[in-house]
């Protein structure tokens, strides 16, 4: 029999200043069995500091949402989608083959990456040239440390701020606060 998916429920509340976004966000993360906190964590962090395009691309009138993840390869961790139905935003977390990423470039407007953990920088090294060529693609490295540290914040109902400015992120709740960095890559 196969494991179920465990259920996190986050309010987020944005406030972006290097974009002037500003937003209260009830979300709600499935965490596949073979998922850990830390890449959960990454995965909200990354819809956060992305959440500003759910004005600056769709006025507003588009949908923010967590995909599939680790249960369906093909649908990304999360992504902004137009009233169109349109993919205007790929949002992936990890260390992505390039083909995938290729395909996600063909079927959104846009595609982020943010890669954590120890071996990111070895994975960057074996892929960058492969990707050099993808011009909507964007990679944002995500400090191994920091990003570890959002496992202090992770509960089965989470209620997180999450403040942008010049770039940086804090997420913070009742059990602390979590700053992170992203540096730009691609």
């Amino acid at each position: 029999m196969a494991l179920k998916s465990t259920i996190f429920k986050a309010n987020v509340s944005i406030a972006d200043i290097d974009h002037g976004y500003y937003a209260d966000h009830a979300l709600t993360l499935a965490r596949h069995p073979s998922e850990t906190d830390e890449r959960m964590m990454v995965r909200l962090v990354a819809l956060a500091l992305q959440a500003h395009e759910l004005n600056d691309t769709c006025g507003g009138d588009g949908t923010l949402a967590f995909g599939a993840g680790l249960s369906d390869p093909d649908d990304p961790d999360a992504s902004l989608t137009d009233f169109t139905g349109r993919k205007r935003l790929w949002i992936e977390v990890g260390q992505p083959e390039d083909k995938p990423l290729s395909k996600a470039c063909s079927q959104a407007d846009a595609v982020v990456v943010y890669p954590f953990g120890s071996a990111a920088e070895v994975w960057w090294k074996g892929i960058e040239s492969k990707l050099s060529r993808l011009d909507k693609l964007q990679v944002w490295r995500l400090p191994h440390e920091q990003a570890q540290a959002l496992t202090q914040l992770a509960e089965r109902s989470m209620q997180l701020q999450a403040l942008i400015q010049d770039g940086a992120i804090t997420l913070s709740s009742n059990l602390g606060s979590v700053h992170l960095e992203p540096v730009r890559w691609k």
